[in-house]
């Protein structure tokens, strides 16, 4: 049977962040052997992830997104570009079945698809392991801190900045501080260790 636990519990992502960590469908983290990774799957592996989502339960396609940004405590979103032509794929090898549902297209798992699934649970709970390392070394180094202190100063600046007008003097001064203090962050990389 495939591990139903993902490892990632709800307080495990930063959610004041009101952002990714890098680009939808993107991955900056570093991946095994200190190699960064430019994506989280890699190629031919979302497939057998969204068909364990859709094993859990019939779902649509945003519905698939958003289960995957969830079950990956919000470290990655697939992007719509991945996850429809996968679910397209999934529906042509036999493995889902579509039903209409309000209008939506709803995915079903087939007994293909389970087969299917059993006959690949080492290489899905191999992605699984692998997927979990990686988001946990992201969120357990540094980064936490540093996403959490941009956490509460991008909730701050647009909590109040969307209130205000456009020529509005305080917007002026908040851009200026946000580019001197882009700058510093800037420098302080530069800086060694």
């Amino acid at each position: 049977m495939c591990k139903d636990d993902w490892g990632f519990g709800h307080g495990f992502a930063f959610r004041g962040f009101p952002f990714g960590p890098g680009q939808k469908g993107s991955w900056t983290g570093s991946g095994r052997g200190g190699r960064r990774r430019t994506q989280m799957f890699e190629s031919g592996e979302m497939k057998f992830v969204i068909l364990r989502l859709l094993k859990e339960k019939p779902r649509h396609g945003y519905e698939v997104i958003k289960a995957l940004e969830e079950k990956l405590a919000g470290y990655y979103t697939p992007s719509a570009g991945t996850v429809y032509p996968t679910l397209q794929l999934l529906e042509d090898e036999g493995y889902v079945r579509v039903v209409e549902t309000e209008g939506k297209k709803v995915y079903h798992v087939t007994p293909e698809g389970e087969r299917y699934l059993e006959e690949h649970r080492d290489l899905l709970d191999e992605i699984v392991d692998r997927v979990r390392e990686t988001v946990r070394d992201f969120a357990g180094g540094g980064i936490g801190e540093v996403q959490g202190a941009f956490a509460k100063l991008a909730a701050t600046t647009f909590k109040r900045a969307w209130r205000r007008g456009p020529d509005d003097p305080a917007l002026k001064r908040v851009a200026e501080i946000l580019r001197k203090a882009a700058d510093e962050v800037e420098q302080a990389w530069q800086t060694p260790g």
